[in-house]
């Protein structure tokens, strides 16, 4: 076996690590911005995942066991202590008491509907923290790439010129090693995108299932509990009345009315409708 077959493959010339080095402070500046915010973009994504499957949770629980309750309290505290529907709850009942305390009272209905709308719109500014970031990240992470690659295009440039010749092994090196910022750009800038969308979806989901909760604390609070939502899966019960004593019917358009007196009893003959 040959020495050359021995010998190890020669490592490639053009990679990243080469790139680094080649572009100097510039190049790694860049390429540490980059990462700073592909990492910020893949926590912001995770974290805000977990906080809206807890909520989308708390809203299953709330729907299943809820409207089970006597009361709004009764039905709060079967709740998780942090849930954001126990939050609206809360602020619902509280709303309602701080009414009966106002000197110069407001209108029930406003008043109650104000206060559940800053409940549901707090919930909604949470879930909204760090989306902003997201839509930073990919809208300039390819700009912050293409800073990387012009200034490294314009060092290569610069080494063409002294070096007084411009032939490819002289070109393709400096200028593919810029081209690489650029790539790296992209590839922050389109996951935080889709991130983005995908969160802001589900927020809009998230604040549709609060808002129609709302709207039923309200009504529950301003018919003092005559109003209240259908349970999911459960149907009325059955009608088990029986027919008073002496009622016949005969037929679909026949009835008879029975008289019982205090000697006997008559009765009137069916009337054909």
């Amino acid at each position: 076996m040959s020495t050359e077959a021995a010998a190890a493959p020669a490592e490639n010339p053009y990679g990243i690590q080469q790139a680094l080095e080649e572009g100097g402070p510039v190049a790694i500046g860049t390429f540490s911005v980059l990462v700073i915010m592909s990492a910020m973009s893949w926590y912001i994504l995770f974290t805000k995942l977990f906080e809206q499957q807890k909520i989308i949770n708390q809203g299953k629980r709330a729907r299943a066991n809820f409207w089970r309750s006597n009361s709004l309290k009764e039905g709060a505290t079967k709740l998780d202590k942090n849930s954001a529907y126990r939050q609206v709850v809360e602020d619902g009942i509280q709303a309602r008491e701080h009414h009966d305390k106002l000197t110069d009272p407001v209108e029930a209905h406003e008043w109650t509907v104000n206060a559940l709308q800053r409940s549901v719109g707090s919930v909604n500014s949470k879930l909204s923290e760090g989306l902003a970031i997201l839509a930073t990240v990919g809208s300039t992470a390819p700009f912050v790439g293409l800073f990387g690659t012009v200034v490294g295009i314009y060092r290569a440039l610069i080494k063409i010129g002294a070096a007084g010749q411009a032939s490819i092994d002289a070109v393709a090196g400096p200028v593919g090693e810029a081209l690489i910022m650029t790539a790296l750009g992209l590839i922050v800038a389109v996951p935080a995108v889709m991130a983005y969308n995908w969160l802001l979806r589900r927020n809009k989901q998230i604040a549709e299932e609060l808002s129609s909760f709302s709207n039923q604390i309200h009504g529950y609070i301003m018919s003092d509990g005559r109003v209240k939502p259908s349970l999911t899966g459960s149907s009325a019960p059955a009608s088990t009345a029986k027919p008073a004593t002496g009622t016949s019917t005969t037929g679909t358009a026949t009835t008879g009315t029975t008289t019982t007196g205090t000697t006997g009893t008559s009765t009137t003959p069916p009337t054909r409708k």
